[in-house]
């Protein structure tokens, strides 16, 4: 049975940079002779199917290296979609037992062009021991930004997932003031504060690029039987002055909500716990407004309230149900 240690707080209230949704991507190993270097960062979970071979032996899902006869050990690189500030990690074993490996630590580098060995890298997770089928939550040790990663496995083996927890980093100071910016956009270091419920779907990938390819792909509660309404607190990767908003229900189409609205503040020195109470009492941004089965609805200045700039923004949804994305575009200040 796979070990489950305690959760760590980076696990519920971080995204996963590593994962293709943001374009990251494997770019190099050393070697995945029994199974593919671009399975380690796959979103979804890692799966044991029984009997299931392919020419080079056992299929199993993850990263897997041949036996090493020569000495030294095996490592990969993983280019992240997103520079991003990362709090912890945790490396997956599922399903690995008599071929996982003993040890792992993980390097990072900031680089502009694909890294090499030669390159200035930070241990950023030094030698850890590994257990077989587990999950294994370590920090990381640095809080710079990062958008490569060098993970060693020691000497060789097998690792299912590698999960990369921490916050995308957008450089503001380098955006035109005169321009308008999606806000709320997770590779612009907007975030999910915290949500009242999420049953169906991930949060976060109301933040992400581009219409759902599906209606798992956004956030989804429960039927509501109860009186009130379901809502999500997203935090701007800046503070900005709304000039449009985006709500899309693509794929949402007998259980897309009846009507949104959007409330806002400008909020600084706030805990996400506290802001969760706040937003209760923040002004209207967007007042309640009907919504349509898989369609984009588009709100621009006449349906604004106008507020001045604003760094969160609290979404509304009456009573319940599935919205694909929702973007928030305006000017920094």
């Amino acid at each position: 049975m796979t070990d489950h240690p305690a959760v760590p707080d980076y696990i519920k209230n971080k995204i996963d940079l590593a994962i293709p949704r943001l374009g990251s991507s494997v770019v190099y190993a050393t070697n995945d002779f029994f199974a593919a270097k671009e399975r380690l960062i796959q979103s979804a979970k890692p799966v044991f199917i029984p009997g299931k071979y392919d020419d080079n032996g056992k299929w199993m899902d993850g990263w897997e290296t041949q036996r090493r006869r020569n000495g030294g050990h095996d490592w990969c690189i993983i280019k992240l979609g997103v520079k991003g500030v990362i709090d912890g990690f945790d490396i997956d074993t599922s399903h690995f037992t008599g071929n996982f490996p003993p040890a792992a630590s993980i390097e990072a580098v900031l680089s502009d062009s694909e890294p090499n060995e030669t390159s200035d890298w930070t241990e950023i997770v030094p030698v850890s021991s590994l257990k077989g089928n587990s999950h294994h939550f370590v920090p990381s040790l640095s809080a710079a930004s990062y958008n490569y990663l060098k993970l060693n496995m020691y000497p060789d083996g097998g690792i299912a997932r590698l999960r990369v927890y921490g916050q995308p980093v957008c450089e503001w100071n380098r955006k035109d003031m005169d321009q308008v910016y999606e806000l709320s956009a997770m590779k612009n270091g907007g975030r999910v504060v915290a949500f009242n419920d999420a049953h169906f779907g991930d949060p976060w990938q109301i933040l992400t690029d581009g219409r759902g390819r599906d209606m798992g792909d956004g956030w989804e509660t429960r039927r509501r039987r109860e009186p009130g309404n379901d809502w999500i607190i997203i935090a701007l990767g800046h503070p900005g002055i709304v000039e449009k908003i985006e709500v899309d229900t693509a794929h949402f189409k007998g259980n897309y909500p009846d009507r949104c609205s959007i409330m806002a503040a400008h909020v600084e020195n706030a805990t996400d716990q506290s802001l969760i109470t706040q937003s209760m009492f923040w002004e209207t941004l967007l007042p309640p407004q009907k919504l349509q089965a898989d369609h984009i609805h588009e709100f621009g200045k006449k349906n604004l309230s106008q507020l001045g700039a604003v760094s969160h923004v609290r979404f509304n949804i009456h009573p319940d149900g599935g919205v694909s994305r929702v973007r928030i575009i305006g000017k920094i200040i």
